[in-house]
């Protein structure tokens, strides 16, 4: 400092210093800046005075004051578990978080000292009131019920603090290790139980499919049965027509079935279980028409005879003479020769009779087959 200053001016000169000091410490408190999402309350001479929004504000240096900033997004805050009792005498721990946020800066502020305490012991006093009205298994499947009462009860009672309550949500909810343990019993009884419901539902299904395929089938194999034994019976209908027809359009003579009767006498004993076998009654008739038929003398009563023998009396008329020259002129075929060569008749006439048996078969077959289906034409036809 030079020494030609006297006293006086540096006492000046401090006094100008301290005034230029003052002046820019109101100019600083006289320029307030509020961020976005934050509210200021502003008090002059300690009197609530405004709320400074976001952006720029102006105050009265010295005479304003900020009492306090709040912060206006939601906020999340976790409580610690709390004990509770279900109304069956069970406890169990609650974690609950809330979501809030702050609707009015200036109740915040002045209408309640510590908003975050009241809220945590109105939540816990409200939690223990509604899961005391439930049993461990509504509390433990009714959260969605528990978070709606719990959220109207908070919101109703912070709304005079400026505070609204947007969620409230139960974290976990743990109960006793004993309690657990037999729930978890209880849950994996009650899954076997459920896996052998659905097994036995299975099985009963998969049976009755079974008892219906096989009915289906045993009604089809039955109808089949059915038809097939009906077509077998007009065939062999038919087949026994034709051949009773063949024979009789055949003309076979009484001799030829007698001895064909004869021959199949000796077929009808042949069987290795035959101990012992009776000779028919009309045998002898048998016998004699084949005798009969080659000249032989019966074994019944007899016509006139000679003294030479059995004659047959026989009325040739006029011309007895030329028979009995024709009779003595003739030469008769070996015996065997003949049966032989009836026995192929016979089964000529036999085959005959079989195909005509096969033919009407055939036709009746397709005449069925038309009836069932007339559109439908029949293969032999088709060919």
């Amino acid at each position: 400092m030079p020494e030609n200053f006297e006293p006086g001016q540096i006492i000046l000169w401090i006094l100008l210093l301290v005034i230029i000091l003052f002046i820019g410490a109101a100019l600083f408190k006289a320029v307030r800046i509020v961020s976005q999402g934050e509210a200021q309350i502003v008090e002059r001479l300690g009197k609530y005075h405004r709320t400074l929004t976001p952006g720029m504000h102006f105050l009265v240096p010295f005479i304003d004051q900020i009492r306090q900033r709040v912060d206006l997004r939601e906020q999340v805050v976790p409580f610690p578990p709390q004990p509770v009792i279900t109304s069956d005498n069970i406890v169990v721990n609650i974690d609950t978080v809330i979501y809030y946020q702050v609707t009015g800066p200036e109740a915040a502020t002045y209408e309640i000292a510590n908003p975050m305490a009241g809220i945590e012991q109105l939540a816990v006093t409200t939690l223990r009131n509604i899961i005391g009205s439930m049993d461990m298994e509504q509390a433990l499947t009714g959260r969605d019920q528990i978070n709606g009462q719990l959220r109207g009860v908070l919101d109703e009672a912070t709304g005079r603090w400026g505070i609204r309550v947007n969620r409230v949500e139960l974290k976990a909810i743990d109960p006793p290790a004993t309690v657990q343990s037999a729930m978890e019993q209880q849950m994996k009884a009650e899954r076997d139980r459920r896996a052998a419901i659905l097994t036995a539902e299975g099985i009963k299904q998969s049976a009755i499919l079974t008892a219906e395929g096989e009915k289906q089938s045993a009604i089809l194999r039955a109808e089949g049965d059915a038809q097939s034994t009906i077509l077998r019976a007009q065939g062999e209908s038919r087949a026994i027509l034709q051949v009773f027809d063949a024979i009789h359009r055949g003309n076979a003579d009484p001799k030829l079935l007698a001895y064909e009767y004869i021959q199949m006498l000796p077929k009808i004993a042949d069987s290795e279980s035959s101990k012992m076998w009776i000779i028919p009654t009309e045998l002898t008739e048998a016998l004699n028409s084949v005798t009969q038929g080659f000249g032989g003398k019966p074994n019944g009563p007899t016509v006139d005879t000679d003294d030479n023998g059995y004659q047959p009396k026989v009325d040739f008329g006029e011309d007895e003479d030329d028979v009995a020259d024709a009779l003595r002129n003739t030469a008769l075929p070996d015996i065997d020769d003949a049966l032989a060569a009836a026995k192929g008749e016979a089964a000529r006439a036999t085959d005959e009779a079989s195909e005509a048996g096969e033919t009407s078969g055939r036709r009746a077959r397709r005449d069925d087959l038309k009836g069932q289906d007339p559109d439908r034409p029949h293969p032999d036809e088709s060919k």
